[in-house]
């Protein structure tokens, strides 16, 4: 069995400044398979509006850290999710572009995160649990992430079909960030609470809303398309032809990480591997010439 590296340990999170080049990018970046394509496509829509929101719950809850050690991995968190957010607003602006107005459903995401999860103008203890209740969901989200991060890493199968490699790097860049900070979210919400009934409660949210959307927004992306105009239908159940071909995440796969997420023993650390994502760091195009 070949020697596995070691994680590297006292890592220092960091934005790193990339720019994506659009304008060659096809509408349907993995060559013939619409469908594939905007199943992945689903994160463009809902990334930004998120990842903004995860923002402004974790600098609220940067004033009850007590951690220098933790303080400083969130507010690493918060520069790279604040440049994933960005990034992923230019393939928006590139989609509208193209003829694929994507505006109607990302206000219904932005409403998720503004109106439903948003401030409620909530002060002394009630204000803190709401804030508490959000970073709990922000942990179980940032599994998926992480988990889907370390997937993209290992994708192969999407480079066999030929996928943009402008779009890939993004993919990639960001997946690796999400591995390098995947524990990020469950160390602040274990630091401020911990409370294993609100995490399990906030899979069950997440999982919901996930879905949901992810459902919704693939419907809405083949319905909108203008070179497919509607004559394919989207939805999740594409998964059972994509997620085997390695061309999106395996649902088995996804429902076997939240089997161990569910665990009172889980540890973020245990999905991925933070030194294959520094070397995909290392290597991404848009993240040399940041580095530049």
């Amino acid at each position: 069995m070949p020697v596995q590296p070691a994680e590297p340990e006292n890592l220092v999170l960091q934005a790193r400044d990339v720019r994506f080049d659009w304008t060659r990018l096809p509408l349907h970046w993995i060559p013939g398979d619409p469908v594939a394509t905007h199943l992945i496509n689903v994160l463009h829509l809902l990334l930004p509006a998120g990842e903004e929101w995860f923002v402004r719950v974790f600098k609220q809850a940067v004033p009850h850290i007590r951690d220098d050690g933790l303080r400083e991995d969130v507010l690493g968190f918060i520069g790279q999710e604040a440049v994933h957010a960005a990034s992923h607003d230019g393939v928006l602006d590139h989609f509208v572009q193209q003829g694929l107005d994507v505006r109607p459903f990302v206000r219904q995401v932005e409403f998720v995160f503004e109106g439903l999860l948003g401030d409620r103008g909530l002060t002394g203890d009630r204000g803190r649990a709401w804030l508490y209740e959000r970073v709990c969901i922000i942990a179980a989200i940032e599994h998926f992430t992480g988990v889907l991060g370390d997937w993209i890493l290992n994708a192969e199968a999407l480079d066999e079909a030929g996928a943009d490699p402008t779009m890939m790097d993004l993919l990639r860049w960001h997946g690796a960030e999400e591995v390098e900070h995947r524990h990020v979210a469950h160390d602040l919400y274990m630091h401020l609470d911990g409370g294993y009934a609100a995490r399990l409660r906030a899979m069950g949210e997440t999982v919901t809303m996930l879905l949901t959307l992810w459902h919704r927004g693939h419907r809405f992306l083949m319905a909108r398309d203008p070179l497919v105009r509607g004559r394919v239908k989207g939805g999740l159940h594409h998964l059972r032809r994509t997620g085997p071909a390695g061309l999106t995440p395996d649902g088995r796969m996804v429902g076997a990480s939240v089997r161990r997420y569910l665990r009172r023993s889980y540890s973020p650390l245990n999905e991925g591997s933070t030194s294959q994502a520094l070397a995909y760091l290392a290597a991404s195009p848009a993240a040399q010439a940041a580095r530049r």
